[in-house]
This record gives structure tokens, sequence and C-alpha cells, in this order.
């Protein structure tokens, strides 16, 4: 089973796992992980599933052009790591370790 860390931004961790396949923010938003809004249910037209990619980034897709333009709409800025949660898929046997922002909206 794929585990996803989620940090607030207060330093609070909880453990989520997932099923291979799904996305961090579906895994998020369908165990109430809180700081993970994912107002367009990941269609990739919203970004309010902006995450911090904190480890696990060699198990995952990288950045398509399209997530790239969206993370310039993110509430708070954009940092090196940032992803868009509904675009990380979860593989078997992995673990990734995600920051969330102070704010989505």
């Amino acid at each position: 089973m794929p585990t996803v860390i989620y940090t607030d931004p207060a330093g609070t961790q909880t453990a989520v796992e997932g099923a291979p396949g799904d996305s961090v923010m579906e895994t998020a938003v369908r165990n109430g992980v809180p700081g993970i809004v994912g107002e367009c249910g990941g269609s990739l037209s919203c970004a309010t599933c902006h995450v911090f990619l904190e480890s696990g980034d060699e198990h995952v897709d990288p950045i398509s052009e399209m997530e790239d333009e969206m993370l310039y709409g993110t509430a708070v800025d954009r940092q090196d790591t940032s992803r868009l949660s509904c675009q990380l898929k979860l593989r078997d046997g992995v673990e990734l370790h995600v920051g969330t922002p102070e704010t989505q909206v």
C-alpha cells in the first residue's frame, strides 16, 4: 500500500494509506486531511490542492507544462518543490511526504 505523510504549516503530520493510482489530493479529501481543498476535483483547472513535495519526487511523474502554469495561481507563493497534489499519483509500496500551505484560497 502507498502511504502519504501530510505535514501542515504547524508541523503536525498525518499519515494516510492510499490506493495505487489514486492521487495525493483524492487520498487527502477522502480521509479528511486538512489543508487540501481540491475544488475542481482533480481536473487540473484550479490550484487548491497545492502542496510542497518534501520527498518521493523520484516516484512521481515529472511536472507537466499545464501543471506548471496552474502553479502560478496558488494562494501561497510557489516554491521549487510546489506541485498540484491532483497530479501526484500513488504507486504501490511508495511513501510520499508533502507539506500543505497555510491556505489554498
